[in-house]
């Protein structure tokens, strides 16, 4: 590790944090219905919408009406991109003349981005038209954004509303962080994104001539729009197959620096939104600064990984880090940040290979992904899924001192603590129980990469991303199988939307709740001791159910390095 290193990352968390509070203003007027300086210009627009949806901009929801138009949203999109992606000869602005995506394969990639993940069997140069992935991919990357956004929004009110049974719209949640929010910032990022060198283009690909006489087809499209939303919006899929780690999409130091940056920006705001809505902005600073002690926690042991090396070459007297997998561009901290900033977020674009990484250095984006979007995670669902684990500790606060747990003045009773329960224990079911069977199934183990624990690992981490939404892979996986398309897409759809049902109705639940005065016996949750208690709450929860499998894989691939020992599939 080196000073230069670490001056980048205190950088980034500076950057970060000065966003915060300016980001979280104006989100909370926005889905507060106030004024903002964008009102003149996209309200006529946003009003627009409602008349020609037929949508009433007054008329709220229950929790439970909310759930529905949500599902019926996705159900809709799911169906019109399997379309375009099974259509896709026939469509037109596809000069490289693509055929139809295969059946699973469709089946996978729909599932794929109407879920926020992102994962991808396939490269996207060499299998996507440039309509796909304007129409098909960049468009859904908009809508899955919004639709965490929303929900977010939502189950904030929740919790700031009381002796109520509404919590708002989801037609008009979903309309106003399309419009007011990730249109915007997207249109001037592309422009950015250009601006540094990311092509943005209908052309066709380029024939080139290299030093040595023999002929290459450089891949161009438009690309800048893609990667403004992929960063903004958490989704993490690339127009390239190499993603952030393709010079057509990561050009630069800086524009690296700027992605880094975006990726965060909206999740991290979002805690003040949450402070803002409740009437007290301590509460969002205590979110955020247990999700920023993990996030630390994992830099640290992820750039320490990376840089000490790996202890087989060092045997063999090559001193030096990590660089295998990593682009010299970027180097080993902007690297292990990246990695562990895309799983923290649940973003999935990766600027190095996860499957390069020492043991340890891979260790960290795979827990970061299993503890359920809590570290800042995806728009939306970080924010969400850190307050499932709110319920859980202020319920265990309870318990420790023999008191009904309260939180933010709402008593937390039985049907907040299981719906929180199944939120938290699907993520498991879908992550262990997937792989489970895979490493049973001969054609399974078979498309790994790698044996021994280091294969185990790309199978574990594979239905760790697809569940927790994320999209990133440890790249030595052949997954484009029947078998991994199917499985891996049914992960994805039940991380998705088996979390989302029970916070909604969490959400519903608190808001019909009355607020009960603060008094000697209530638990403050905005200092020190509730953060400790949180991030306690969420490691353990993390290591007793994660713990037997990382043991299988990342830690017993460290030991086995460190002794010495390597695998061969001979």
């Amino acid at each position: 590790m080196t000073i230069v290193g670490w001056i980048q990352i205190a950088l980034y968390c500076a950057m970060v944090l000065a966003l915060v509070k300016p980001l979280g203003f104006y989100m909370t007027q926005v889905f507060t219905g106030e004024r903002t300086f964008l009102s003149p210009v996209l309200r006529p627009v946003e009003r627009g919408l409602y008349r020609l949806a037929g949508i009433a901009e007054t008329q709220q929801q229950h929790w439970l009406a909310y759930t529905v138009a949500m599902l019926l949203f996705h159900v809709g999109g799911f169906v019109i991109l399997y379309a375009i992606l099974r259509l896709q000869a026939v469509l037109p602005f596809n000069p490289a003349e693509q055929g139809p995506v295969a059946p699973d394969l469709a089946f996978n990639t729909t599932a794929s981005f109407l879920t926020n993940t992102n994962w991808q069997n396939y490269g996207g140069e060499s299998t996507m038209s440039y309509l796909v992935q304007m129409l098909g991919l960049t468009h859904q990357n908009f809508l899955s954004a919004a639709s965490g956004i929303a929900l977010a929004v939502a189950v904030i009110r929740g919790f700031a509303r009381a002796s109520t049974r509404t919590i708002g719209s989801f037609w008009v949640d979903l309309t106003r962080a399309t419009l007011y929010l990730l249109l915007p910032i997207c249109i001037l990022y592309t422009l950015y994104l250009v601006w540094s060198g990311i092509p943005q283009t209908l052309g066709a690909s380029i024939d080139a001539t290299t030093l040595e006489g023999a002929k290459q087809t450089i891949a161009v499209g438009p690309v800048a729009s893609q990667v403004a939303i992929k960063m903004l919006g958490t989704n993490g899929g690339g127009f390239f197959n190499a993603n952030a780690a393709h010079p057509f999409e990561n050009p630069t130091a800086l524009c690296n620096f700027v992605q880094m940056i975006s990726i965060f920006a909206i999740g991290a705001a979002l805690t003040n939104v949450f402070g803002r809505m409740v009437g007290d902005q301590r509460q969002g600073w205590a979110l955020l600064a247990a999700m920023g002690l993990l996030f630390l926690v994992g830099v640290a042991v992820c750039y320490g990984a990376e840089a000490a090396g790996n202890p087989l070459l060092h045997a063999q007297g090559i001193a030096g880090g990590n660089m295998e997998g990593k682009e010299v561009r970027f180097g080993i901290a902007a690297s292990a940040l990246f990695a562990v900033i895309t799983t923290a977020a649940s973003c999935g674009a990766v600027n190095a290979m996860h499957d390069s990484f020492t043991a340890l250095g891979g260790l960290v984006p795979l827990v970061n992904i299993q503890l359920g979007e809590v570290i800042v995670g995806g728009v939306g669902a970080g924010l969400y899924g850190i307050l499932i684990f709110v319920v859980i500790a202020v319920f265990v606060a309870g318990l420790m001192v023999g008191r009904t747990p309260e939180y933010l003045g709402k008593k937390i009773e039985a049907k907040e603590v299981k719906m929180a329960m199944l939120g938290i224990l699907i993520l498991p079911l879908m992550m262990l129980g997937w792989t489970a069977v895979a490493v049973v199934m001969p054609s399974a183990v078979a498309a790994t990469n790698n044996p021994g624990p280091h294969g185990f690992s790309e199978i574990l981490y594979a239905y760790t991303s697809a569940t927790g939404n994320n999209g990133s892979a440890f790249a030595g996986l052949s997954a484009n199988t029947l078998f991994y398309n199917v499985t891996l897409a049914s992960a994805m759809l039940v991380g998705r939307f088996f979390v989302k049902i029970p916070v909604l109705a969490i959400a519903g639940s608190l808001a019909a709740k009355k607020t009960l005065p603060v008094s000697a016996g209530t638990f403050p949750t905005h200092g020190g001791l509730f953060v400790g208690l949180l991030v306690g709450v969420i490691l353990i929860v993390g290591g007793l159910t994660f713990f037997p499998s990382l043991a299988l894989g990342p830690i017993v691939e460290h030991l086995a390095t460190v002794g010495g020992q390597t695998f061969s599939s001979n």
